[in-house]
Parts: structure tokens; C-alpha cells; sequence
């Protein structure tokens, strides 16, 4: 091995040894979540992931009435209230609240970065709806009235980024990894409920719903990471507020 190659190793050895290992293991995360997401659309886009979702889609329906979804009266409700956790209206409130506080802390550089987040994710949402251009399902009549593209469900990937974002933010506020981990866990919870009403409701087939949340964890993870490198360079505030 030459003298450069082993400098090289050297250089990047102790790169990895400075790390944090959350850090590492999220970073390898993101890449295998992004080689899957890319597998997962291209597979939409052959049409060969139909069979499966309208297996499941049927599944959640009345055979001898697909305009009725298995189960009791109250749980449609209960699904839809769910599926407004996801919609555009309740996700701007509840971040505009947690940006409101961080505005009265005075946090600019985190507060310019938590709208990046959000709606860096609302723009990727829109994009890969563009580019897929999926229909929305047809083999069971809707629940809600929807218009826009299927894939990726935007219900699923808005709420996988505004929850786990703000989830992660406050994860930072508080002490004891058993408190984190509650709240990372509620807010993993919120996104999941969100998707699971998408696919109950039948707007949305499995593989939206799945690439949404795919997606969406995704982008949080990857403005997360984003703000602990800019917290290393003091570009963001730490995470004492």
C-alpha cells in the first residue's frame, strides 16, 4: 500500500472514530432507505406492485359492499379524524406553533431551519408526485375526496417529517434517553396512524403509503443531521434551548 492510499485510510479512520455512532448508523440509514425508496418506485412505475396493494385495499372492505370498510361505524370516523393528523391545515398549525416558540426564544438560525425542513419536504412530496404521476386507486370507491397524484402518499411523508422533526426537537429538550425515546416513539406513532388511515379510507394504495413514510423519514433524518453538523460550525444554536 502506498504511502497516499495509506494516508487516506488514516484520514478516514480517524474521521470515523470522531463520529458519533447515532450519527453513523443514521447516515447508513438514510443511504439504504434511499436505495429502497428508488427500488420501491421503480417498481410502481412497472406496475408490478398493483396485485399486492389491491389485494390488501380489497381486504379492508366489504366483499359484498366495497363502499363499506370492515369494521364498526365509529372506526371510519375515527379514521378519518386520524387522517386530518396528516393534512395540510393540522401540520402547518402545529408547526407554526413550535416556530412560534422558537421565534420567542429568539433561535433565528433553527427557526430558518425548521421551515427549510418542512417545506423542503412539501416540495420533494410535490415533485415525486410529478415525476411518478401515479393514479389514484380505482379498485375500491373513496372515502374523502382527493385529487392529486398518488405516489408517494403526502399525507404519510409530510407527517413522518413534521412529527419526527419536531419530535427529534424536542427529544433535545428534554433529559433521560427513556424520555426521548417516548417522544420519538409518539411521534413515529402519529405518522404511522396517518398512513394506516390513508390505505383504510382508500385513497392511497400500500405503496404510497409506504413510500411516504419512507421518504419522509428520510428527509427528517437527513435535516437532522444537517443541524448537528451546523451546530459543530455554530451556525445553528445548540440544543440547550
Amino acid at each position: 500500500m502506498s504511502n497516499d492510499w495509506k494516508e487516506r485510510w488514516t484520514s478516514g479512520w480517524l474521521w470515523v472514530r470522531n463520529q458519533d455512532l447515532l450519527v453513523l448508523i443514521l447516515s447508513l440509514g438514510v443511504a439504504l432507505g434511499l436505495w429502497g425508496f428508488v427500488e420501491l418506485a421503480d417498481e410502481v412505475k412497472e406496475g408490478t406492485t398493483l396485485g399486492f396493494d389491491e389485494r390488501i385495499m380489497l381486504a379492508l372492505r366489504n366483499p359484498q359492499n366495497l363502499a363499506d370498510p370492515v369494521g364498526p361505524p365509529w372506526l371510519e370516523v375515527a379514521m378519518r379524524d386520524l387522517t386530518a393528523l396528516g393534512g395540510v391545515a393540522v401540520l402547518t398549525l402545529v408547526a407554526s406553533a413550535v416556530a412560534g416558540y422558537v421565534a420567542i426564544r429568539r433561535q433565528y438560525h433553527a427557526l430558518w431551519l425548521l421551515v427549510a425542513a418542512i417545506g423542503g419536504g412539501l416540495l420533494l412530496n410535490l415533485l415525486m408526485k410529478s415525476l411518478i404521476a401515479r393514479a389514484r386507486p380505482a379498485v375500491v370507491p373513496h372515502l374523502m375526496q382527493e385529487a392529486s397524484a398518488s405516489f408517494p402518499s403526502g399525507h404519510s411523508m409530510l407527517s413522518a417529517v413534521v412529527y419526527i422533526t419536531l419530535g427529534a426537537l424536542l427529544a433535545r429538550l428534554v433529559e433521560g434517553m427513556k424520555f426521548r425515546v417516548y417522544i420519538i416513539l409518539v411521534a413515529i406513532l402519529f405518522s404511522l396512524l396517518v398512513g394506516i388511515s390513508r390505505a383504510y379510507l382508500g385513497v392511497h394504495y400500500p405503496t404510497d403509503i409506504l413510500a411516504g413514510w419512507t421518504l419522509g423519514s428520510l428527509w427528517a433524518v437527513i435535516c437532522w443531521l444537517a443541524a448537528r453538523f451546523l451546530q459543530t460550525r455554530g451556525k445553528v444554536e445548540p440544543p440547550s434551548w
